[in-house]
């Protein structure tokens, strides 16, 4: 008995893709296998137990979970130090406590791999109002090294830029709003090289969308500081949100000073009954994140069916969550959003619509029917309403589940009319 009525067509293309697409998503198994053996390996390895799970008010001394789950998130990312916390906001506010953490007063931030996403500019200052706290109003240069015409670093570029001693670069490993490939950790780890041998500059990364997507992190390449959302792949669809911030402990701890406040810093934070989230978040991050790479490489395959250009191409190795789509125009795009929201496990009867969000500069649809508002492992498409009328859709807590949003996505496009009018 058909539970969903798709259109036969449809669920035809979409059984031929599943078929065609076995022996990758055996290859994202063994990735996620190995991903899942190091986070436990880890919990193993500090005693994770139910006393880490307790509440602390106040102040939060000696906060045992707190204390270990930051031992926890170092050991799998293989760093010395970590900086885990609910009240991370957001990834962008994990990234701005890291960036103000370490930067000071007439040293320069040089990005590596063009501009950066749309919310990292009011923090930079390349947009927004002079006086609100940005890197530029406390004095902080920001350079960047465009990318190769073909959305490639350039690492000769780099190589020339870094001579200057930057006291930072700055690596996004996502894609953000743009069609330029995103890193893979080796890309990461040649990045570098290249800066180890021509300057002295930290090396901090923005690891959002990147987390256990393959077998390695930026730190194990040198990296010497990664930040990311728990609301992103390290929460696993269970932490209601968060971020954390990894690397050589020396300069966790000035993030840490940041956070809370110069001279305290891990020493005090209640946790407020939110360890056993984070925890249980960490550990299924890795199941979680196969899941949500299975359903971005059935979506590049299914809507390459249906005619339209993604971005990666379903055979592409995978360096992050993200999926995009290029559906031509607006109508096909908010179509898009519209049907991915009907196949949602909350909020399916909301029809979302175009608005001006904070920190974009053009208006953005979004479509995330999830458990934890706005997650980005949960299955959820979003775009600006501009050029190239791209949808960047990422997550999916499990592909049985995140392949019927998809399928609804395409069943919105074929009832207005938009695909397979043969």
């Amino acid at each position: 008995m058909k539970i969903f009525d798709f259109d036969d067509r449809l669920t035809d293309i979409a059984d031929s893709a599943v078929k065609e697409l076995r022996g990758r998503f055996d290859d994202i198994d063994k990735i996620t296998e190995y991903n899942q053996q190091k986070v436990l390996a880890a919990f193993i390895k500090n005693g994770v137990s139910e006393i880490h799970f307790g509440e602390s008010t106040g102040y939060g001394y000696g906060d045992i979970g707190r204390e270990t789950l930051d031992k926890v998130y170092a050991d799998v990312f293989h760093c010395e130090k970590a900086l885990v916390r609910h009240n991370f906001t957001c990834g962008t506010h994990a990234l701005t406590v890291a960036l103000f953490g370490v930067l000071r007063p007439g040293d320069t931030m040089l990005c590596v791999t063009g501009t950066p996403y749309d919310t990292i500019h009011p923090i930079i200052g390349l947009s927004g109002r002079d006086g609100r706290g940005s890197l530029k109003d406390f004095g902080v240069i920001y350079d960047q090294v465009e990318l190769l015409p073909d959305g490639k670093v350039d690492l000769e570029g780099i190589a020339k830029a870094v001579r200057s001693n930057p006291k930072m670069v700055y690596i996004q490993r996502s894609r953000g709003y743009s069609l330029r490939p995103s890193l893979s950790v080796n890309e990461i780890g040649e990045i570098i090289k290249v800066v180890r041998k021509n300057s002295d500059a930290i090396v901090m990364v923005d690891n959002c969308y990147g987390e256990f997507v393959q077998r390695d992190e930026p730190t194990d390449v040198g990296a010497d500081l990664i930040a990311g959302s728990l609301i992103k792949n390290a929460g696993g669809g269970i932490a209601k949100n968060g971020g954390y911030i990894a690397g050589k402990g020396e300069l966790v701890d000035l993030c840490a000073y940041r956070l809370i406040a110069p001279g305290i810093g891990t020493e005090v934070g209640a946790t407020l009954g939110q360890n056993r989230s984070l925890f249980m978040g960490f550990f299924n991050a890795p199941h979680v994140v196969g899941e949500a790479i299975k359903t971005a490489v059935f979506t590049a395959a299914l809507f390459k069916k249906l005619g339209f250009c993604v971005t990666p191409d379903e055979k592409e190795e995978r360096n992050d969550i993200v999926q995009s789509v290029l559906l031509e125009n607006s109508e096909n795009l908010i179509a898009f959003c519209q049907g991915l929201q009907k196949g949602a496990p909350v909020d399916s009867f909301v029809s979302p619509e175009p608005w001006d969000m904070p920190g974009y500069d053009s208006k953005v649809i979004m479509s995330a029917g999830t458990f934890i508002m706005g997650s980005s492992i949960e299955l959820s498409g979003d775009a600006p309403l501009r050029e190239p009328f791209a949808v960047w859709m990422q997550g999916g807590l499990n592909f049985h589940s995140a392949k019927v949003g998809i399928l609804s996505a395409a069943q919105n496009m074929l009832e207005k009319g938009l695909i397979l009018n043969d």
